[in-house]
């Protein structure tokens, strides 16, 4: 991505500042009382604008640092076990519990998975893209856990680039640093560490979306492409990339790219049909593995309700099942209030299906995804100094939660 461009189309698109400094220009001509914001406004004139380089350093700077604030906690988590008289595995092996495990058997042995044990009927629920990554990246590796680490790693790094730069187009400017902050202060972001494939899906998402809202429909659709060969998530994505060209306004002649994101989810699926005669074979597999059928969302709810309020070790997971489904809900409330129709098709129909299953599953492992989220904290926080304690509380809020649930994962707990 040209970075030259890219800075004047923010520029150009800045209309929050062009609208704060010419309301203050209008307020000097108007009353006496408005130097102070003649003078604010000359000062964000004159401020060189920042460039996506220095956009994206700060946010490989926060990503950095909490990776490294993640292995530092991870040390002093083990040094605590050992401290009692337990044992610890080797740092990449506690990483491996749940999904990061199910994906590391399709890319050893394939959607059969391994023949010494009992076949798992729920393997096809996880798309190839994931797999394949960690079958390339172990060629190097020698090790599928680290090898999903690695992945996540790296992916991460170039999904928060693209959120900062995102924040940063969307406006106001300062937002960038703070939209990454806010993903990475969610209290499921353990699983951007892990070898799950949320960050993998991330780092074509987000930029498929900001080459979207750019105009470079073909880079976007190829990406989205790619966010499609991970996760079915990519199916609302390629969904609300529809609506967001509809909404530019784009010629026709150019609607032919919006078929791509769906050709990887078409060819998935031709394949499990030829494994197994089945064209929704991974949605078979979701209600096999894990028991996710349709019901009306007042059964979901009335389900995940009486297992948050039961006892037991699940107990705790499912209450916040219950908190991610009420932040969920009152996103798409907002999006459908602030009229950012192809945010809320690509929210909304991800809600819609998660609280519409048999109960609360993964739902705030699912807000991962849901960058529009965290666009909205980092416009919340950027402006005045009141403003600016948006992200302090949000952080003292959340970040708790978030390093609970990472020391909860490495001890092969249940989180989401």
């Amino acid at each position: 991505m040209d970075e030259t461009d890219e800075t004047d189309e923010v520029a150009r698109t800045g209309g929050t500042g062009g609208a704060v400094k010419g309301a203050a220009g209008s307020g000097d001509q108007a009353a006496g009382t408005g130097g102070a914001v003649r003078a604010a406004g000359d000062e964000a004139a004159r401020r060189p604008a920042r460039t996506p380089r220095a956009v994206g350093a700060e946010a490989l700077t926060l990503w950095v640092a909490s990776r490294l604030g993640i292995v530092v906690l991870a040390a002093a988590s083990a040094q605590a076990l050992l401290a009692e008289g337990g044992t610890v595995a080797p740092f990449p092996e506690r990483w491996k519990h749940w999904d990061a495990g199910l994906l590391a058997v399709v890319a050893e042995h394939g959607y059969g998975g391994d023949p010494s044990r009992e076949p798992d009927e729920g393997l096809p629920a996880f798309f190839p893209g994931m797999p394949l990554a960690l079958r390339a990246v172990s060629l190097i590796t020698g090790d599928w856990w680290l090898a999903g680490l690695l992945i996540s790693f790296v992916a991460g790094a170039v999904a928060v680039v693209a959120l900062a730069r995102l924040a940063e187009f969307e406006g106001p400017p300062g937002a960038g640093w703070r939209a990454v902050l806010a993903l990475l202060l969610w209290p499921m972001s353990v699983f951007l560490f892990a070898g799950y494939s949320e960050s993998l899906f991330l780092a074509f998402a987000i930029p498929a979306w900001l080459a979207a809202r750019r105009g470079r429909w073909p880079l976007a659709v190829l990406l989205a492409a790619g966010a499609s060969c991970v996760r079915i998530t990519g199916l609302f994505l390629a969904l609300a990339l529809i609506v967001e060209f509809a909404v530019q306004r784009r010629p026709l002649r150019e609607a032919p790219w919006l078929a791509v994101p769906f050709l990887p989810l078409a060819a998935y699926s031709a394949y499990q049909y030829g494994r197994t005669g089945d064209w929704m074979a991974w949605k078979t597999a979701q209600e096999a593995g894990w028991g996710r059928t349709m019901v009306w969302p007042w059964e979901s709810l009335s389900a995940t309700w009486d297992s948050a309020m039961g006892e037991g070790q699940f107990a705790w997971a499912f209450r916040m099942e219950l908190a991610g489904a009420a932040v969920g809900v009152a996103l798409v409330a907002v999006l459908l209030l602030l009229r950012r129709w192809s945010e809320f098709v690509y929210v909304g129909l991800q809600v819609g299906a998660l609280i519409c299953s048999a109960y609360y599953l993964s739902i705030p492992r699912s807000a991962l995804l849901w960058w529009p989220l965290f666009l909205l904290v980092a416009r919340a926080s950027t402006g005045s100094r009141r403003r600016t304690g948006v992200i302090a509380g949000y952080a003292l809020v959340l970040g708790p939660l978030a390093v609970f649930h990472t020391m909860s994962f490495m001890e092969g707990a249940w989180v989401g």
